[in-house]
């Protein structure tokens, strides 16, 4: 496709765009279980119209617009007051991974001038996002995976055996997105304080759903900044916080470790140079959509909306238990969850479930299917659970066919080789934005 000689009419973009758009996983009938968090038309409306009120505004010029320095600090103000630590200072990010990137830029800094770390690591649980293997990329932190126990969650011994002289941070989850299920964060921070060094709480799933499910009864252990050693926390706005998609939130104990976060620059001919967060120009309409849904829903609504979230993912969990030869894997905490088999190819059942218009995540180690549950999914329980005992019926004894999408996936997830899988997904990325006419 080269670029275009002449303009296109308005009228004749919209319908190639609706022609597009029209081929995508129907996330509005709630037929996927993950990157789209719909709440209703009700918000939709909210945030569309926040975003298009401040779609031209700049979050790199807070001095310019006003409106979003009001908008962004009240956002904050109001994270912290749902995180444990009113008051607590921090930034709205475009998403979780510049979260987490942030938070690991700010440990790594940290260390380094109150610490003289030059060779820095971190601790992990397997279960930790890969954002924090990214983060480890771009930012030369080595990054030290640990073990999970039995039950799904960060095994606290083995972290406390990884940590070193060079760790400048130990991460939790709440929950981690594999098993939905929370690492025990007041045992990780206590270790993490025995050698002087923060935890840093992945709550880019839970940040904004967590605490109302607490509120509704549910057994929720301790996971925000109540725990001592908490330093910092992500929580996207973007997921539970049922905002538009660029928003989340990066959330410190003190200013004084959030100062590390930040870039200056002084001696810049065009100016005077700070940035707080990783990109410079921000889009003023996800700020101006975060503000407006949390204002709009406020406690009311997001209960409401946790409730019938959680009721929904009960009747899931139950109903995949009761489907024989699935099983749910561990007790997940939350509305996130994954079920596998012992008798069956739970990649050949993904295969047959895709056919019948249901799109479940694929995972590895072990292989399974995951899920993760919106108020889209509330009323598709029987539809659902009746396509997935269908697909377990038509999965064959002998195995997937060659070259179906579960043989493949079955064959990465057991090669000894893990860099020919890497090549195969560096491979795979390369022709997802190939031109059209090389892929």
């Amino acid at each position: 496709m080269k670029f275009p000689a002449t303009g296109t009419p308005r009228d004749e973009l919209s319908s190639q765009m609706r022609d597009a758009l029209a081929r995508d996983a129907d996330w509005r009938g709630g037929k996927i279980w993950s990157l789209v968090y719909f709440a209703g038309d009700d918000v939709a409306e909210v945030l569309k119209e926040a975003y298009s009120l401040a779609f031209y505004t700049n979050g790199l010029g807070p001095a310019a617009f006003k409106s979003l320095r009001k908008f962004e600090s009240e956002v904050v103000s109001m994270t912290a007051d749902l995180l444990g630590l009113p008051g607590a200072p921090g930034n709205m990010t475009s998403g979780g991974t510049e979260s987490i990137l942030m938070a690991v830029k700010t440990a790594r800094d940290c260390g380094q001038a109150e610490r003289g770390i030059t060779e820095p690591e971190m601790v992990a649980p397997i279960t930790a996002h890969p954002a924090f293997d990214k983060a480890a990329d771009y930012l030369g932190v080595k990054i030290i995976h640990t073990p999970i126990r039995e039950d799904l969650r960060a095994d606290v011994a083995a972290v406390r055996d990884a940590i070193t002289e060079n760790t400048v941070l130990v991460v939790g989850s709440a929950p981690c997105d594999p098993f939905g299920t929370i690492d025990p964060i007041s045992q990780l921070a206590e270790a993490a304080q025995e050698r002087g060094i923060g935890l840093h709480v992945d709550a880019c799933l839970g940040g904004y759903l967590l605490p109302f499910v607490s509120r509704l009864g549910y057994d929720v252990p301790p996971w925000d900044f109540s725990v001592p050693g908490v330093v910092s926390i992500s929580a996207d706005l973007h997921k539970y916080g049922f905002s538009a998609r660029g928003a989340s939130s990066v959330m410190y104990r003190d200013s004084a470790y959030r100062r590390h976060q930040f870039f200056v620059q002084s001696e810049w001919p065009g100016g005077l140079y700070g940035s707080p967060t990783m990109t410079g120009s921000r889009p003023g309409g996800a700020i101006a959509a975060a503000w407006a849904v949390l204002n709009y829903l406020g406690e009311e609504g997001y209960m409401r909306l946790a409730a019938q979230i959680m009721e929904t993912t009960k009747k899931l969990v139950d109903g995949i238990n009761a489907v024989p030869g699935l099983k749910v894997l561990g007790k997940p905490d939350m509305s996130v969850f994954s079920f596998n088999s012992d008798s069956i190819d739970i990649y050949a059942v993904a295969d047959e479930i895709e056919v019948l218009g249901w799109h479940p995540n694929r995972q590895q180690m072990p292989p399974s299917l995951h899920c993760m549950v919106t108020p889209a999914h509330s009323g598709t329980e029987e539809a659902f659970l009746e396509a997935l005992a269908t697909a377990v019926a038509s999965v064959k004894p002998e195995g997937p066919a060659p070259g179906s999408r579960a043989a493949m996936y079955g064959m990465m997830g057991h090669l000894p080789d893990r860099g020919t899988v890497r090549d195969f997904l560096l491979d795979s990325l390369d022709r997802l934005t190939a031109p059209p006419s090389s892929r």
